[in-house]
């Protein structure tokens, strides 16, 4: 490991805003900020850019990025220190050990930003089958995923798991800078969308919601969440 890297990761060991592989934290979120405001996630957060951000709009809600790159969430975790953002904090972990950490309707809104389109190996996109199941499962009724993304191979593929899902599309724009700068959440640009920007991509974003009913589930994923779930996994029907 660099110096610079073992740097990061040290000073994060020492951040009240950064949990690493906590326990013991499902339905203890609102304790850990002192209040019952609503939480979002950003997973896969990277250096935390867009938490950061949505917590210096909203003072009246929480936000936790979500990755597993300690050295990543240093950066966001110390902006927000210095800036005395409460709302904001960092959990490092897996994102497919979510529901390990989060509870039943625990959880208000997702948002997935810039996140990696995994084109050889969809499955591990973050909103393929599986991870929307996760969702499911600490989301409260209704509760908003939200998809910012320079891939088109991304924003499509996602359209085609909503529709299949029956999700419920709230907003879908092919283009958010076609008229100009967006405004609130939008308008926050990473350091990544800076240069997707400059080299001419498209920005895509779709905001949508999970369906009342259950995830489908690919079978080989429905009989791992069995293992993992046990009976409240039992009813959630398989694709073959």
């Amino acid at each position: 490991m660099g110096h610079k890297k073992l740097v990061k990761f040290q000073a994060i060991e020492g951040y009240s805003n950064v949990l690493q592989y906590p326990e013991g934290m499902v339905g203890k979120w609102n304790e850990f900020f002192g209040n019952s405001n609503p939480i979002t996630l950003e997973l896969a957060c990277g250096k935390g850019e867009y938490s950061v951000g949505l917590g210096r709009q909203n003072p009246n809600r929480n936000y936790i990025g979500v990755d597993i790159k300690g050295n990543r969430i240093y950066r966001g975790a110390k902006t927000a220190l210095d800036e005395g953002l409460k709302n904001v904090a960092f959990l490092r972990t897996q994102i497919d050990k979510i529901t390990q950490y989060f509870g039943h309707n625990e959880v208000s809104e997702i948002w997935i930003v810039f996140a990696d389109p995994f084109l050889k190996k969809p499955s591990n996109r973050l909103t393929h089958q599986r991870f929307l199941y996760l969702y499911s499962r600490i989301l409260v009724p209704g509760g908003i995923i939200r998809l910012k993304t320079d891939s088109p191979d991304l924003f499509y593929s996602t359209l085609e798991v909503i529709e299949e899902q029956h999700c419920t599309i709230h907003e879908k724009i092919e283009d958010i800078y076609k008229d100009g700068m967006p405004e609130g959440p939008l308008s926050i640009q990473t350091y990544y969308e800076g240069l997707h920007l400059a080299d001419g991509r498209t920005i895509y974003y779709v905001a949508f919601s999970l369906p009342e009913g259950d995830i489908k589930l690919p079978e080989r994923y429905g009989r791992k969440f069995q293992e993992l779930f046990g009976d409240e996994a039992e009813d959630k029907p398989l694709e073959s």
